[in-house]
């Protein structure tokens, strides 16, 4: 495997034209996978934040807006959602009769954790109690349940046009990211009635450590995600969602260093897209990179398994039916 080491960090960068993310261990397992998923005429899809060996192998790599896309577009009768729960919930309310497979069923979301349904629901009522008249706006890092008790769904591809949808006389309740939902506020000029609730990843970014790698490397551009924390997006030259981060530096015709403040895996798809460039992940202030521990759940043998034992699934739940009528409208139509 070609690696290049950054100066300012221990993890290494992939050479993506050789693509070469896999150990010799690895080998077998991955033309097990190979050969289940032509058996089973399955779909893999991956998100960014997924090991580079994994999203080598999916059909379909991409954000939480993108992947719920394709998944409406999948003709085999199955889709292993290689992600966390919330976004293989996702794929199965849009596909009701398809099979949806994960890999690992306890690969979960701080986020969607920090909001439960039952929680939600007697805020809403408070709020109705209080004369307050708003609209529910639920990023998708959450559960059906909470889908079910929203007026719209956003990923951060789509938030401030959705964010915008809304009828000026209606306050807004966005949940359960507050970061996400303060930069909104700050890019719409609408207030928000914030949910108390953050990405575990995005969180613990070390300002100090940005502040010195935009030191040593003063011609690098800062790109972050607006999970992130106002004292992160505050010095960086471009804030947007991972599918917005990759047409981000694919401006840029010539070779730049970029230093990267969202999760970790996401420097091998932009290496993959963009390889002229260098890129620099921002360390977490008890780390040396920031890497969801729910999206590492999923490995190759995990993803290996399910597709030979066909579970673990997502099966249809009561809470779905509504979900999935909010979701078309807030995803699926312009």
């Amino acid at each position: 495997m070609t690696t290049t080491l950054l100066p300012s960090t221990t993890l290494p960068i992939l050479n993506p034209q050789t693509h070469d993310t896999a150990s010799y261990d690895d080998t077998d397992v991955i033309a097990d996978i190979k050969r289940l998923k032509k058996e089973r005429g399955a779909t893999i899809l991956a998100h960014y934040y997924q090991e580079g060996e994994i999203q080598e192998l999916a059909d379909v790599t991409g954000d939480s807006l993108k992947l719920a896309r394709a998944a409406t577009q999948v003709d085999s009768p199955i889709i292993v959602f290689c992600g966390v729960h919330f976004m293989a919930e996702t794929a199965k309310m849009l596909n009701p009769s398809k099979k949806v497979l994960l890999p690992d069923l306890q690969a979960g979301c701080s986020l969607s954790d920090s909001c439960p349904a039952d929680k939600l629901w007697r805020y809403q009522e408070m709020l109705r109690e209080n004369g307050r008249k708003f609209q529910t706006v639920t990023y998708i890092n959450s559960s059906a349940a909470v889908k079910a008790l929203s007026d719209w769904i956003v990923t951060s591809g789509n938030a401030e046009q959705i964010v915008r949808k809304v009828p000026e006389e209606y306050e807004i309740l966005f949940v359960p990211d507050q970061h996400l939902g303060n930069y909104l506020s700050e890019v719409t000029g609408r207030k928000m009635i914030p949910w108390p609730g953050s990405c575990m990843v995005h969180e613990i970014f070390s300002v100090q450590d940005l502040v010195d790698m935009k030191r040593k490397h003063p011609a690098g551009k800062t790109i972050a995600h607006p999970e992130c924390p106002k004292n992160i997006l505050e010095h960086s030259d471009f804030i947007g969602g991972t599918e917005a981060m990759i047409r981000y530096v694919g401006g840029f015709a010539e070779p730049t260093d970029f230093i990267v403040a969202t999760e970790a895996n996401m420097l091998w798809q932009l290496a993959s897209k963009h390889p002229r460039h260098r890129y620099l992940p921002v360390p977490g202030v008890s780390c040396a990179c920031n890497k969801c521990p729910h999206m590492a759940r999923n490995t190759l043998e995990k993803l290996r398994d399910c597709l030979r034992d066909l579970e673990p699934e997502i099966t249809w739940q009561p809470e779905f039916d509504k979900a999935k009528e909010v979701l078309e409208r807030s995803l699926l139509r312009d």
